[in-house]
């Protein structure tokens, strides 16, 4: 059975019907569906300009994959803080209450990797993909949360925490390719719950669809996002959102408590 009511902070498609075009973006845009949700997206923004800008010294290709320094390290640590808080945001606005062995409530500040893996079950994070229309080589498409659907940790998240707490030791784990990897988590987690809108101001209603050199569809950050593919059709929206928008309660909220 589909679900009537969109979740907070939670993209995922519509079935097919009356106003179903309509209806599978216009929910994001509603102020109740996330809290302040374009300060994460202005976020990747800014991280954005400092990887292209990464760019202009470190060329995007297969062969400098193991190319490691302070500035890639730095935008490493941002990225993944950035991943965190996305994760701790849709735990937050849904119903999240982990745990300790002594049955006690685990505060927002002690969540971690292993408490925001329970998301990949909502949002599906290891079945997108992203690609780098930049990128010389064979390495320019990414599946950065790929390694959940064998119950295996992230790499690129690894080796952020092992850079982070031992730098001398572990620095060159701040490497080119895991950058890539959590730049493209970064990418997927936020149209995971915001599709492909960047909420910035002013009308989206004038644009022309042309063809592109590179064809795929763009989401953040102009990169190429190959959407899940897996859903059920249980686990689909079904709602007409001229209508449920005009409902005092709008949104439901995912109890991930029942999920742990």
């Amino acid at each position: 059975m589909s679900f009537d009511k969109p979740f907070h902070r939670n993209y995922r498609p519509v079935i097919d019907g009356h106003n179903s075009g309509y209806s599978e973006w216009a929910y994001i845009v509603d102020r109740s569906y996330s809290t302040n949700p374009e300060y994460y997206t202005r976020a990747f923004s800014i991280i954005q300009e400092d990887v292209t800008k990464l760019f202009e010294y470190v060329e995007p290709s297969d062969v400098n994959t193991a190319t490691y320094s302070f500035r890639i390290h730095e935008l490493l640590i941002r990225i993944c803080i950035e991943v965190e808080a996305n994760f701790k945001a849709i735990l937050r606005e849904n119903s999240f209450d982990p745990k300790d062995k002594d049955g006690k409530s685990r505060s927002e500040k002690n969540w971690n990797i292993n408490d925001f893996k329970i998301v990949n079950k909502t949002h599906h994070l290891d079945d997108y993909s992203i690609q780098l229309p930049f990128w010389k080589g064979k390495l320019n498409e990414r599946k950065p949360f790929e390694a959940w659907k064998n119950n295996l940790p992230l790499s690129w998240y690894q080796a952020y925490n092992q850079s982070k707490h031992d730098r001398v030791h572990n620095f060159e784990l701040a490497n080119f390719a895991n950058l890539m990897d959590a730049y493209s988590g970064l990418c997927v987690i936020l149209s995971s719950q915001f599709r492909t809108e960047d909420f910035k101001p002013g009308s989206k209603s004038i644009g022309a669809n042309t063809d592109c050199y590179f064809g795929g569809g763009f989401g953040f950050g102009n990169l190429i996002v190959d959407w899940p593919d897996d859903w059920k059709e249980e686990e689909l929206y079904e709602f007409d959102w001229s209508k449920l928008k005009t409902e005092t309660e709008k949104f439901a909220k995912i109890d991930y408590n029942n999920l742990l």
